[in-house]
């Protein structure tokens, strides 16, 4: 089973436009995610202590494919955005809350990934952040 970190934090720095996910207790101590645009990109890095997956995706492409996430019970992620070498999976749970792996595919062999869900209410700040409006 995959374990998730659950971020339940979200901060703006107006001046660098910068929005940082975390855990509200301690995040130091936990992984964290921080998004900018970038022009027509997206600046994602997620990162656990030292090591950093960061990732520049298209922010249409990312939008779009949050505004048209649906739950689907039994699977964790049902999109993706990026490259078949480097791209962030994303699943919506029926409570609400986001999941978001952001991952290295080296070939068939294996993967690096940090597994995090953003609970609820930072989505709903997320999304809002991002003027994502739902598809009904």
């Amino acid at each position: 089973m995959r374990q998730f970190e659950i971020l339940d934090q979200m901060t703006t720095d107006e001046q660098s436009g910068m929005v940082t996910l975390s855990k509200q207790d301690d995040a130091n101590q936990h992984p964290q995610m921080a998004l900018r645009r970038e022009g027509v990109y997206i600046a994602i890095s997620a990162r656990f202590g030292p090591t950093e997956i960061a990732l520049r995706p298209h922010f249409e492409d990312f939008v779009r494919l949050l505004r048209r996430l649906q739950p689907v019970e039994g699977l964790q992620t049902t999109r993706q955005v990026g490259t078949s070498q480097a791209y962030l999976a994303i699943g919506l749970r029926t409570d609400g809350t986001l999941v978001v792996r952001p991952t290295i595919a080296a070939d068939a062999t294996g993967y690096f990934t940090i597994n995090l869900a953003l609970s609820p209410d930072v989505r709903q700040a997320l999304f809002d952040w991002l003027n994502v409006e739902q598809d009904a």
